[in-house]
């Protein structure tokens, strides 16, 4: 390899042939891209040492894909809907309608579901809504049931 040292008014440069820049910019990426792999690694491993759960690639995969947190949570744990269902405390079809999207579930219905799982809250995150985005019939009819019951106890 031919090196040329020239002095110029920024400082002394190396000139070298084209194939070696661009074999040592090859080498510069990699270690660069090993260095970033490393990071991730460290960082893997510091969120497993603090209680992270681990999960197969297949399942991470499917969470990252959208599909529905706790149907693939719920199966990956070999749990049917009727086992989950009753563990935390609703019926089986209320379970198969918030998998399948029909219904939504509130953050309670979550934070016992992720209790169930033994999974952080926030991976059933993209599934939780308001109950009144759960339950709107339910909430709606409160609202007027409420106030209708404290009128009527008011005016005895």
């Amino acid at each position: 390899m031919k090196v040329r040292f020239e002095t110029t008014p920024d400082g002394d440069v190396a000139v070298l042939p084209r194939a070696e820049y661009e074999r040592l910019v090859a080498l510069a990426a990699e270690a660069e891209e090993n260095l970033g792999t490393a990071r991730l690694v460290a960082q893997a491993r510091k969120d497993i040492a603090n209680g992270a759960p681990l999960l197969p690639l297949a399942v991470a995969d499917a969470l990252a894909n959208g599909e529905n947190p706790i149907r693939v949570l719920r199966a990956f744990r070999d749990l049917t809907q009727i086992e989950l269902a009753g563990m935390i405390g609703i019926t089986q079809g209320y379970l198969s309608d918030v998998e399948s999207g029909k219904r939504k579930g509130t953050l309670e219905l979550h934070r016992k579901t992720a209790r169930v799982l033994d999974v952080p809250l926030d991976l059933l995150a993209p599934a939780i809504v308001s109950e009144q985005e759960a339950k709107p019939p339910r909430v709606a009819r409160r609202r007027h049931v409420i106030p209708d019951m404290r009128q009527k106890r008011g005016s005895r």
